[in-house]
């Protein structure tokens, strides 16, 4: 398994995902293993927060895993995609509190992993982005909708259009993550809020969870992200889709033809 169970503290429970070799990327099974812990967490009565972290220093995730996503054809895109929003949307939506515990780099399905969350905790060491452009695609996992909702519309149209990587501490300005702590001490610290926020009423944190996320318009959350998905999936198959992943997996810079070229 790349996912690490693990109980600190009354009531907190820790997913660690451990794939060192991958920047613990996310492949499907990984995905697999993350919906059904987290469904699990939702439903068991002992859990009371859910922190979601990475193995290391140097990823939290890096990204979703392109070496299984480049040969996909646009159902299969579409499918990854559904498959990755069914984690978030358990991550943003089940009656527990979420906290991404960011260490490294958060990029595209990481980083939307994370804002996911109810919030965002980062070492000083952690850098975020959506680069999902420079490889022919958009991101999949929610961040059209998502990024929007924390840092504004103008923001997240810069950060995703320009694939623009941010530090920890410009997150935190941007209101994209909540605080930012040293990486010596940071899961120690992490783990301190959520265990302060377990000690108190289960249902009275629930039920405030419900209506911010109501007055935040997740209500709705389904048909915008089943647009992003097939909006994702389309992308799968074409000539930019094709360069931007096979330059990646080759390390060399690529040759885009853009809206000429819209298939392979």
């Amino acid at each position: 398994m790349a996912l690490k169970i693990t109980t600190h503290a009354p009531g907190v429970r820790l997913l660690t995902l451990s794939r060192p070799e991958a920047l613990n990327a996310l492949n499907t099974q990984v995905l697999a293993e993350l919906k059904k812990e987290l469904a699990q967490a939702a439903q068991d009565p002992e859990v009371r927060v859910v922190v979601l972290t990475g193995d290391g220093s140097k990823a939290f995730i890096a990204g979703a895993d392109i070496l299984e996503m480049k040969d996909k054809a646009h159902q299969e895109g579409v499918e990854f995609a559904q498959l990755g929003h069914e984690v978030t949307k358990l991550l943003e939506l089940m009656p527990k509190p979420t906290i991404a515990a960011v260490n490294g780099y958060a990029l595209g399905g990481g980083c939307e992993m994370a804002m996911a969350c109810d919030f965002i905790l980062a070492a000083d060491n952690a850098i975020f982005g959506q680069p999902e452009v420079g490889l022919g695609i958009i991101p999949g996992f929610g961040g059209t909708v998502r990024l929007a909702k924390l840092v504004g519309l103008a923001r997240a149209k810069e950060l995703i259009f320009s694939g623009r990587k941010v530090n920890a501490e410009e997150a935190r300005q941007m209101g994209l993550v909540a605080r930012v702590f040293p990486q010596e001490r940071f899961l120690e610290k992490a783990l301190e809020v959520a265990s302060q926020i377990s000690k108190n009423s289960a249902s009275a944190v629930s039920r405030a969870k419900q209506l911010l996320n109501e007055f935040s318009e997740s209500v709705g959350l389904n048909s915008k992200l089943d647009a992003e998905a097939h909006a994702f999936g389309r992308l799968f198959g074409t000539f930019d889709q094709k360069e931007g992943m096979g330059a990646f997996s080759e390390k060399r810079k690529p040759a885009f033809q853009g809206l000429t070229h819209e298939r392979a």
